[in-house]
């Protein structure tokens, strides 16, 4: 695969892949899992989290992907996995039940349709897809196929959010006119720079092509490669990489779906400098039908937090480390009860995939299906396309798209 066309990959990509017949195994309730993208998150939380749960859990890695044959053949040597470099090798393999994507942001959505397709099990880093025609394809397959898809927003694990959602339906804040949340960080001299492996080789022992994959065709870069973050190509930038998951704790403890408008302000205001083409701040206001304001803020060259709060007409709702309180507004005092909840779960890679793996085996819902997972694409993309087209938006209803207002 030495060069790869656009048209000869979307070729390739609409082909169906026949699910495989089962292969034998000593233990028929064991799942064995691939993981395809074996970076910092694909070994660092995926794989080591997999090892952690292999007796426990009854589940193992059985195969691992990546297009850098370096860290293919180091998640082999953790795992004893069999390692590949084109995915749809993986996805092939009898031996794999789910698969575990944790790549770049721009090979989700294909690699999910895909894996679906295959009859795997999937569980996929947020943000779900990196676009929303993709997301819309994600959701429509794995209804078609009825394979069980975690999207990778951990946070999910905490029961803080879907307890929240009962006391606003149920009234106890009154009317929710505002949400706001945040994710800062601060870097001293660049943002989202990791060091580049002088050691990678495209058509020696890196496939190029393989990982531009949808992304437009460029030459080699080995920032691009190793920094695929900082780049519109593959990453959506602070709203896909952060906001992702906040934004999915207000839609699901408000039970929102999609904004009618949105907002995105921000610029590279302290690193002007840098050659990464996201913003190193944004801020994004949604608005949806009916209320409310969805406020997220942040910035990578500041971290100084700002509270979690539900604002309704009759009490605040704040999110807390331990779980949240809700207080009476003034003039409801008399009238509504203060509440402190305490959280059970957390933001939590294994108890993310624990979901999974019962979600598989005994039906149990999961933290962050599909759905939620492109309310949580929607959401960012309006920030994404309103910073980049500096166009305020609306949703179509009809068609599911992001439109200029």
């Amino acid at each position: 695969m030495s060069s790869l066309s656009r048209r000869t990959f979307a070729a390739m990509s609409a082909a169906a892949i026949t699910p495989p017949r089962a292969a034998q195994r000593s233990d028929p309730n064991r799942l064995r899992a691939g993981v395809i993208g074996c970076g910092i998150r694909g070994v660092g939380a995926h794989i080591a989290t997999l090892l952690k749960m292999k007796e426990a859990d009854n589940v193992e890695v059985s195969a691992v992907c990546d297009v850098f044959d370096k860290r293919a053949q180091h998640a082999a040597g953790l795992t004893g996995g069999k390692p590949y470099q084109d995915y749809r090798r993986l996805l092939e393999d009898k031996n794999v039940d789910i698969v575990f994507i944790a790549t770049p942001d721009h090979w989700h959505g294909q690699m999910a349709v895909e894996a679906a397709a295959a009859g795997k099990h999937i569980y996929c880093e947020k943000p779900m897809t990196h676009s929303v025609e993709e997301a819309k394809r994600v959701v429509a397959k794995i209804r078609e196929t009825g394979v069980k898809m975690q999207v990778g927003v951990q946070g999910m694990s905490d029961d803080s959010y879907e307890t929240a959602y009962k006391y606003v339906q149920q009234g106890a804040l009154g009317k929710v006119v505002i949400a706001q949340i945040d994710y800062s960080r601060n870097y001293r001299d660049d943002y989202w720079l990791k060091p580049v492996d002088a050691g990678a080789r495209p058509g020696v022992n890196l496939n190029w092509d393989l990982f531009l994959g949808p992304a437009p065709q460029r030459p080699w870069d080995p920032e691009r490669y190793f920094n695929w973050i900082r780049y519109w190509d593959y990453s959506g930038g602070i709203p896909a990489g952060l906001f992702v998951h906040r934004v999915t704790r207000l839609i699901k403890s408000l039970g929102l779906t999609f904004p009618e408008y949105g907002s995105a302000h921000g610029g590279k205001f302290q690193f002007p400098a840098s050659t990464a083409e996201v913003p190193d701040t944004i801020n994004i206001m949604l608005d949806y039908p009916g209320g409310p304001t969805v406020m997220l803020i942040s910035s990578l060259a500041n971290d100084t937090p700002v509270a979690h709060h539900l604002r309704g007409h009759k009490a605040t709702l704040e999110f807390t480390p331990t779980g949240f309180v809700i207080r009476p507004q003034r003039l409801w005092a008399k009238e509504v009860q203060e509440v402190i909840h305490k959280k059970t779960g957390g933001e939590d890679t294994e108890l993310h995939v624990r979901n999974l793996l019962r979600a598989i085996r005994d039906n149990e819902p999961l933290k962050c299906d599909c759905m939620l997972g492109y309310y949580g694409v929607v959401a960012c993309q309006f920030g994404v396309r309103s910073y980049r087209e500096r166009k305020y938006l609306k949703w179509d209803v009809q068609g599911e798209r992001i439109l200029p207002a």
